[in-house]
């Protein structure tokens, strides 16, 4: 660990120490993390720290150094926490050098590369990470945590969601983070959530949002392969970029037998359960195994593209669609185009444009077209880069 702010004497350093109990904030009034440190230790000096709490990680990989429910973890003592990276900070559950290169989950070693758990707020904030790596393993141990320290009043309802959805990140029980300009990608999870997992457990006083973000080739054995947003949650998801994301990659094993979810045609890149609630603005959803599949009320799906998510690759028999949506009367200012628009027939064509016209993306999937001026993703701007660099 880096000790104190300037450049201090071999001597003075050698005497002082550089173990995690010297760390400070650095002069700016962050905390600093370089790699090869331990970002959780420094969240918890942060989360302990009444007055500075802006944690900021400098550019590398950060790999788990040992087998874990999480990477990283915020809980409700954790609230109010900034956690931002400075340049590019690639957070993965993947460690081939301790992974078991036999096991299905090989590289990773960790259930969720980040865990939001109960009692977060929206004054907490993950920003400018890619979260990458998630790969179906599995642990229940406790060691090094607890991620979420016991709540008898929420238990863990369903385990297997717990444990094994939300490969990317994972939120639990009364936890409203807000995620801004992060790259999910390249995550597998069985069953569910590959990118992230919202499990609220019908608490809504309050809602995740999500912003200026990319989800990017996660892949699920069943719904929801970038975003999944389990019974009685809620998310509001602003500027999001969809792309190449494959849920339904393998069998329906937590449905009831005989009653495997949407077992005709599958799920999306963003799978919304029954009493949840969603508002997607902005957003541009292209190449993936479906785009939205939503049994809420009156969601709102609006100035967003849903064009061409006919990715093939999953295991559901009948074709593709853009949306499939249980109660479409708040889509509005939409472009809908593919195999099938509007699975179920629910939205209204005189509110979106149906059937085209092509957005002609460019490169970073911004669409080129006149008619699409006001609506879907726009790349944000890059953040600066952080100026102080000692603690």
């Amino acid at each position: 660990m880096r000790c104190f702010p300037g450049r201090l004497p071999v001597l003075i350093l050698l005497l002082a120490g550089c173990g995690t109990d010297e760390v400070r904030p650095g002069p700016d009034g962050a905390w600093h993390v370089y790699p090869g440190e331990d970002i959780q230790a420094v969240l918890d000096r942060a989360a302990a720290d009444p007055r500075h709490k802006h944690v900021v990680v400098h550019e590398g990989t950060y790999r788990p150094a040992r087998p874990a429910q999480a990477l990283i973890w915020l809980h409700r003592d954790h609230d109010g926490l900034l956690l931002e990276a400075s340049g590019r900070v690639v957070l993965t559950a993947a460690n081939p050098d301790l992974a078991d290169r036999e096991a299905e989950s090989f590289p990773a070693i960790v259930n969720h590369v980040v865990y939001f758990g109960d009692g977060i707020s929206a004054r907490t904030i993950l920003r400018g990470f890619t979260i990458t790596g998630a790969n179906r393993f599995q642990t229940r141990s406790d060691d090094p945590g607890p991620v979420e320290p016991n709540r008898p009043e929420l238990g863990k309802q369903n385990l297997l969601f717990f444990y094994c959805d939300g490969g990317g990140v994972k939120i639990f029980g009364r936890s409203y983070p807000r995620l801004e300009r992060i790259e999910v990608h390249g995550n597998t999870s069985d069953p569910c959530g590959a990118g992230i997992s919202i499990q609220h457990l019908g608490f809504q006083q309050d809602t995740v949002r999500i912003s200026d973000s990319i989800f990017r080739d996660n892949r699920c054995h069943v719904t929801g392969a970038a975003i999944d947003v389990l019974p009685a949650s809620s998310a509001e998801i602003t500027n999001c970029l969809f792309v190449d994301n494959l849920a339904n990659t393998g069998e329906d094993t937590v449905s009831p037998p005989g009653k495997k979810y949407n077992a005709e045609h599958g799920s999306g890149a963003l799978t919304v359960f029954p009493g949840s609630r969603v508002q997607v603005t902005r957003c541009t959803f292209t190449g993936n195994w479906n785009g939205v599949d939503d049994k809420g009320t009156a969601n709102r799906y609006e100035r967003s593209i849903f064009w061409q998510n006919t990715r093939s690759g999953g295991l559901a028999p009948r074709g593709r669609y853009e949306l499939d949506i249980l109660d479409g009367s708040k889509v509005r200012d939409c472009l809908v185009a593919g195999d099938k628009a509007d699975l179920r027939g629910t939205i209204d064509v005189e509110k979106n444009r149906i059937g085209g016209p092509d957005p002609e993306f460019d490169e970073e999937f911004r669409p080129r077209a006149p008619d699409c001026a006001d609506i879907g993703y726009r790349p944000a701007k890059k953040l600066a880069t952080t100026s102080a660099e000692q603690r």
